[in-house]
Formats: C-alpha cells, sequence, structure tokens
C-alpha cells in the first residue's frame, strides 16, 4: 500500500515543504516514487536512478601460512 498525501509533505513552522521530487515531465503535483535505488514516476514512467555512494577499495587479502618468495640465484659476473 503506498504512502498517504500526508507523508509527501512536511511541516516547517508556518510553511509546507515537499519530502519527495516532482515529476519533470508531469509537472507540479505529480510526485516520484522512492525506491532503493531509483526514484520513478507511477503516471508516465519517468525513472532516475539515486547516485549511489563509492565503495571503499577492499584492503587486499594477506596470505597465512604462506614462505615469502625465494630469492633469484646469483648471475655469474
Amino acid at each position: 500500500m503506498g504512502k498517504g498525501r500526508t507523508d509527501l509533505y512536511s511541516v516547517k513552522g508556518d510553511a509546507l515543504t515537499r519530502t519527495h521530487k516532482g515529476c519533470p515531465k508531469c509537472g507540479p503535483g505529480i510526485f516520484l516514487a522512492e525506491h532503493d535505488n531509483r526514484r520513478s514516476c507511477g503516471r508516465c514512467g519517468y525513472s532516475e536512478s539515486k547516485a549511489a555512494p563509492t565503495p571503499k577499495p577492499a584492503p587486499a587479502p594477506k596470505a597465512k601460512g604462506q614462505k615469502p618468495a625465494p630469492a633469484p640465484p646469483p648471475t655469474p659476473a
């Protein structure tokens, strides 16, 4: 079941503010539905993706129980 119209606005002082973005194709009064990874319009089908947070690079796995690589043999001079 969808959110009621009261969830689309929040009251701050004497002013109402919209909590969801409006659809750029349909115009004012039509809100985009908020999903985990996107926003979409149920009326015209417009959708936009949300900016995903950049993942932190994973640290290199440490090898356990392995011996270091042997040194190369010396070259005759």
